[in-house]
């Protein structure tokens, strides 16, 4: 009897392991669609803001169709989406892949754009919490890196549709990492800690000679080697500051007798300020 158990079991296994495999599989509803198909699906689910339904489709095209024209834009696409997504290490990664699989695209240049525009977003959002945290804490490695990024653009196509905004694009950067310089300049100084608020402020000057930032980076200086008792490096900033700036917002017009407000070390005993230096360009 439980010999015929045994076989009996032993026959609905077996059958059931064939009826298993008399079912149909089940089948991407993808995998027999024209890349025409594929594409238009994918560029609408990214009209539709919905990214990462839109990569899924865009790498089942690149996968099914390897060696056909939309292959290429797939990749690009692909980058795009996870740009749009706000995922900015699979959006390089994406960028990187393509500019090494295909270094002569005739949309190459526009992949050198993006990866600085993903960077140049990464930055935005570091300079909107710039005044809310320590500046000594943090790198602003996006911002130099998008910068990077769109100088590369510019030197290796520079009739490029993106050439324009990216230059653009980089002053906005130069100016941001002034700024940058000087706001840890000023850290430094309200600190006491003098000659890193004199480096930080040299930083600005000597790399960023264009800058707004300039400007405040060299008032910096002048006081802050007053503090320090170098005087005649105080003087001679001081020369290069109002020839350059003889209308400055620093020079307020807030003291009283001869000697403009921020003259404070000719009230202070200190050594006096040449009477020799003008104030013209």
């Amino acid at each position: 009897m439980q010999k015929k158990l045994l076989v009996v079991l032993a026959t609905s296994a077996l059958l059931g392991l064939s009826g298993c495999g008399m079912l149909p599989k089940k089948t991407d509803a993808t995998q027999n669609q024209s890349a025409e198909k594929l594409y238009a699906e994918a560029r609408e689910e990214m009209a539709g803001g919905h990214y990462e339904a839109a990569i899924q489709l865009f790498r089942r095209l690149e996968a099914n169709y390897p060696f056909g024209t939309y292959a290429a834009q797939a990749q690009m696409e692909i980058a795009y989406a996870h740009y749009k997504a706000q995922d900015q290490a699979e959006a390089l990664a994406a960028v990187e892949r393509f500019i090494k699989l295909h270094p002569n695209h005739p949309q190459v240049d526009y992949m050198y754009y993006l990866r600085g525009l993903v960077n140049f977003n990464d930055q935005i959002g570091f300079m909107s919490v710039l005044y809310s945290q320590d500046p000594s804490e943090r790198d602003p490695r996006a911002t130099r890196e998008a910068f990077a990024a769109f100088k590369a653009l510019v030197d290796r196509f520079p009739n490029s549709k993106y050439a324009p905004d990216s230059i653009a694009r980089m002053n906005y950067l130069i100016n941001a990492m002034a700024a940058y310089e000087v706001h840890v300049a000023n850290y430094y100084y309200r600190r006491g800690a003098y000659l890193a608020a004199v480096n930080r402020a040299q930083n600005a000057v000597s790399d960023y000679s264009e800058s707004p930032s300039r400007e405040e980076a060299l008032f910096i200086m002048i006081r802050a080697y007053d503090k320090l008792g170098m005087f005649d490096l105080r003087d001679d900033t001081q020369r290069v500051f109002q020839l350059n700036y003889p209308d400055s917002r620093f020079m307020g017009g807030k003291g009283s007798g001869d000697a403009p407000w921020w003259k404070f070390w000719s009230k202070s005993g200190a050594k006096p300020a040449p009477k020799d230096v003008t104030a013209t360009r």
